[in-house]
């Protein structure tokens, strides 16, 4: 069995594609203003009273009391009520803060997920040159309440290929919804049920992945994702129409690459007809996609062609049963 058979399943559950997702959230609160002291200045009638208001922060000292001389009246004046001045100050006026904006102050919920809490996607794999199906595929979800996923696919060989040269790879990859859709914590790969040392460690708060492969630590962008969360995260990339980036984790290393789209196309494969978003991604090897458009932008085939021209391709058979 050529070993490029090897590595074209293993090619073929990934996209290589790329989209950068950042969320910011702006809070805005709203301060409480200082309350206002109000200075009054009381006369008796007449004339009426008059009060004055100033603010002070804070208020002045009160003034000692003005002494008032009274001139002793003639015997036949009537005595004059003398005016007295004293400073009161009033209560402080109750000033109710300013209730901040529920617009501008709502941080960001989790995305929800699009499917169902459990499915599976079954597919068959055909070698083009050939005209024979050589493998089959698996894919499982599951997402909790509480926001967490589990991922995992399966990829094996199968009838003559098997024979001749058995082949499982095993993948899984585990984390939690965001804002911006999945983000993955961890990724792990079994090779015919042993360790296969390509596994990755995510660290969000350093935007950094671990490779266990060497132990390198590269920097990643905002929104990175797995060779498998990746064929879930294109539910959630916007304007996908129009072509997207995203950073992706392959368990060997990190890249970034450009995701083209063909356009709208509707195509027939064993699970029933689609009407399918076409999507490729050119690198050393070329890689295409095609996402149902009405079944939550579910995988249903996928093409990986290497740089000698070999290409398999995967269909789907069964979509979303458990």
């Amino acid at each position: 069995m050529p070993i490029v058979f090897v590595f074209a399943l293993a090619g073929s559950l990934a996209i290589h594609a790329a989209a950068l997702f950042g969320t910011d959230v702006a809070l805005f609160g709203g301060g409480q203003q200082e309350p206002i002291t109000l200075l009054a200045e009381i006369q008796p009638p007449p004339p009426a009273p008059s009060v004055a208001t100033e603010v002070v922060r804070p208020p002045p000292p009160p003034k000692p009391p003005q002494k008032h001389r009274v001139t002793k009246p003639a015997s036949s004046a009537k005595p004059t009520t003398p005016v007295v001045s004293s400073q009161v100050e009033a209560p402080a006026e109750k000033i109710e803060p300013k209730t901040p904006s529920t617009a501008t102050n709502t941080v960001a919920e989790p995305a929800k997920p699009i499917l169902g809490a459990k499915g599976t996607i079954r597919f068959a794999i055909f070698k083009e040159s050939l005209g024979l199906q050589v493998g089959r595929a698996e894919h499982s979800w599951e997402f909790a309440e509480d926001g967490r996923y589990r991922l995992t696919g399966i990829t094996e060989t199968s009838g003559l290929a098997a024979l001749l040269k058995p082949v499982r790879l095993e993948v899984e990859s585990r984390g939690r919804m965001v804002a911006g859709g999945l983000q993955p914590d961890s990724f792990r790969s079994l090779k015919n049920g042993a360790d296969s040392k390509e596994n990755a460690d995510f660290e969000w708060s350093t935007a950094t992945v671990v490779l266990t492969r060497d132990g390198s630590v590269r920097e990643i962008a905002a929104g990175t994702q797995d060779i498998l969360s990746l064929n879930y995260q294109l539910a959630y990339l916007g304007k996908l129409a129009e072509g997207s980036t995203i950073g992706v984790v392959t368990g060997k290393k990190y890249e970034r690459y450009t995701l083209d789209s063909l356009g709208e196309e509707e195509i027939e494969v064993p699970a029933g007809r689609f009407r399918t978003l076409h999507l490729r991604a050119l690198t050393d090897n070329t890689t295409e996609i095609w996402i149902a458009l009405d079944r939550q932008r579910l995988p249903v085939k996928i093409r990986f062609t290497d740089k000698k021209g070999e290409s398999f391709e995967q269909v789907a058979t069964e979509l979303g049963s458990p």
